[in-house]
């Protein structure tokens, strides 16, 4: 994603430039030299968090599929490194 920077007081003196610029790329304003904030469209802003779909990461992680499931047992731990609490 490219990125347009614009100092805090450009964004002052013209908001409706930044917000034309957000709708082409995300918009880092700048503030002493260091990137302050970050003006986004709301629809690149629902892509990157996921909330166009309504789904989160985890509805999207799930997998559905009856042969994504299997049978998984954790191996037991051993070794010098485990060992018990020494209270």
């Amino acid at each position: 994603m490219s990125e347009h920077r614009i100092t805090g007081r450009e964004f002052n003196k013209n908001p409706t430039r930044a917000k034309n610029a957000a709708r082409r790329a995300q918009v880092v304003i700048m503030d002493r030299g260091k990137p302050a904030f970050v003006l986004l469209s709301h629809q690149t802003y629902e892509r990157l968090t996921g909330s166009a779909g309504g789904m989160s990461l985890a509805d999207r992680l799930r997998d559905d599929d009856p042969e994504g499931d299997f049978p998984f047992e954790a191996p037991k731990a051993h070794g010098p490194a485990i060992r018990p609490a020494d209270l």
